[in-house]
């Protein structure tokens, strides 16, 4: 028999626990415009209030209720009631595993972000090691152009994890972000003929950034880098969500296990990559495609930047 529906003849003014047995109140409501949703009661709102996912045809909301406040979600699209109830179940899970009741709305707001991933075609397998490696390089920069040009410039030039060739375009400048262990050979790995072609309009620069990691209790994980980078985002609510969503599409879970891998920032060399620079050209020949190789950085170094690589980029902006 098909299990019946949690909001089956639930009035608008109800609240039906989702666990009798349960340590945090969690409870099956109906929202306006009779939308099936999912409630976590809490004393009083949370300070600061934690930013929430914006998940398509649903509502994640903080909300003054009778007695106190609470986290909501809500589901717009009814005909997708099934999978709701099934992201609600796990979203109770994760919070009824945490140690008091904020901890709770921790793990609650987390899981939901989970969901938020996996919905917009997210891997579950986690990052590579390497994949790490490149974006910790890329979360660096990214944290040097906030610094330097704001939140919302700098989060709308990472374009790589949106399908750009370039890992990021400003007008005037794109920049191709390359990370290497720093006692490996000197080169680095150039994954398509489009990463180092010319774009019209723009200089072109080639970071590379030496990124050391090891399996240790102490250090920066993937996740503290990641929580670095967001702290810079949080007073602008609209770089927030084009920040999350960004951050994402790169594959990154939250709550893969990430913890024990430890990556630390070495020493960044800056390349322009001009006319003579060691690279495959485009247009390739025809039949030529997907095409793969490495870059010796000893054939880089007379195309080396001398001068700061954002500094270079702001001028370009100003005289735009």
């Amino acid at each position: 028999m098909k299990p019946r529906n949690p909001w089956e003849r639930l009035d608008p003014d109800e609240a039906k626990r989702v666990d009798l047995e349960g340590r945090f109140d969690f409870f099956w409501v109906v929202l306006e415009a009779g939308m099936p949703g999912l409630m976590l009661k809490l004393p009083s709102l949370p300070r600061p209030l934690p930013r929430l996912p914006k998940l398509k045809n649903l509502i994640a909301s903080f909300r003054t209720v009778s007695g106190g406040s609470a986290f909501v979600l809500g589901l717009k699209e009814r005909s997708q009631v099934e999978i709701f109830e099934t992201l609600c179940r796990d979203v109770v899970e994760a919070g009824e595993a945490g140690a008091d009741r904020d901890e709770a709305l921790f793990r609650a707001l987390q899981r939901t972000r989970r969901w938020y991933h996996l919905l917009r075609g997210g891997k579950t397998s986690g990052l590579s090691v390497e994949e790490q490696r490149g974006l910790v390089g890329e979360l660096a920069f990214l944290r040097e152009l906030v610094s330097n040009l704001g939140p919302e410039t700098a989060i709308e030039a990472w374009t790589g994890p949106t399908g750009s060739a370039k890992d990021f375009e400003l007008i005037g400048s794109c920049v191709e972000v390359k990370t290497r262990r720093a006692a490996a050979k000197p080169f680095v790995a150039i994954s398509s003929e489009d990463q180092l072609a010319d774009v019209e309009g723009s200089r072109l620069f080639l970071r590379v950034v030496n990124v050391a990691s090891a399996v240790l209790p102490e250090g920066q994980s993937l996740h503290d880098h990641v929580q670095l980078t967001a702290e810079m985002f949080e007073r602008d609510g609209a770089a927030f969500e084009a920040w999350e969503e960004t951050l994402y599409s790169t594959g990154y879970d939250p709550e893969n296990g990430y913890d024990d891998r430890r990556w630390l920032l070495g020493t960044a060399a800056d390349y322009e990559v001009t006319e003579g620079f060691p690279r495959i050209s485009t247009p390739l020949l025809p039949g030529v495609e997907n095409v793969r190789y490495s870059l010796g950085l000893d054939a880089c170094e007379p195309f080396r930047l001398e001068v700061d690589l954002v500094e270079v980029i702001q001028r370009g902006l100003e005289h735009e």
